[in-house]
């Protein structure tokens, strides 16, 4: 009975034993179990805060891009507003420059006989002027006359040539000259010296200082002088091409006539 009772306790002993090695091989694999579960809780957290970070970057970079875009359409509409305001005012050019261009078409359809009839009392003028540099003032007239027929001019530098022809002639008026011509004096083709003072008086000398003349208007030719102003001429030509110093002179002129 003793023997039965000491192998019933050492039977228990080992069952205990055995139990609590079981107890602990449970207890180890619990444990790995549990320290797995724990990793993969935190890989898996370690993953969901990556891509929290990237998508609160790419938050970030959006709002970025959002706030540019609105700046650029901001200064879009800026911008557009200060176009439709140049297209506004250009559309008023546009408006002014048409009716301009219907304005200038009545003001050509006016200018074009003004200059046709200014040119004949030009081309009047100068033949009932004295003969000074006749040709070449003819000449002007004749080349302003074909321009009128011409295309490629228009009616405004029409208008300013015959003008400017109109300011040379009153220059004519203001200066003394002398230049050489060719006069034929008693039948025969003499170079002279021509000594215009304005329009005042018109005069000539040969070129040997021998004779010496004027035009006459009231004849309308040129008329011999006498020997006393043979010394006259020749200073004023002096003058003139600026040999002398300026002086009084006293040449023939023609006496004034009462308005008719």
């Amino acid at each position: 009975m003793k023997k039965q009772r000491m192998k019933a306790v050492a039977l228990s002993t080992v069952l205990s034993a055995s139990a609590l090695m079981g107890s602990a091989v449970m207890a180890d694999e619990t444990l790995d179990q549990v320290l797995q579960t724990s990793q993969a809780k935190t890989t898996l957290a370690q993953d969901s805060q990556v891509r929290i970070d990237r998508l609160a970057q790419e938050t970030d970079d959006l709002l970025v891009q959002f706030k540019q875009v609105n700046k650029s359409i901001e200064d879009m509409r800026l911008y557009n507003s200060q176009l439709e305001k140049q297209i506004a005012a250009q559309l008023a050019v546009i408006k002014d420059l048409d009716e301009s261009i219907d304005n200038v078409t009545v003001i050509e359809r006016r200018i074009q006989p003004l200059v046709i009839r200014m040119l004949d009392a030009l081309e009047q003028f100068v033949e009932l002027d004295k003969p000074f540099k006749l040709e070449e003032r003819l000449d002007r007239i004749a080349m302003l006359r074909a321009n009128q027929d011409r295309a490629d001019i228009s009616v405004a530098e029409k208008f300013r040539q015959v003008l400017e022809a109109y300011r040379i002639e009153s220059e004519y008026g203001r200066f003394i000259e002398a230049y050489r011509d060719t006069l034929n004096i008693d039948g025969q083709d003499r170079e002279v010296n021509i000594l215009r003072i304005g329009r005042v008086s018109l005069m000539y000398q040969t070129t040997d200082t021998e004779q010496s003349g004027a035009y006459d208007p009231n004849l309308g030719e040129w008329v011999a002088l006498d020997d006393s102003y043979r010394g006259q001429i020749l200073k004023g030509l002096r003058i003139a091409r600026n040999q002398a110093a300026k002086d009084i002179m006293f040449v023939p002129v023609q006496a004034p006539e009462a308005a008719q």
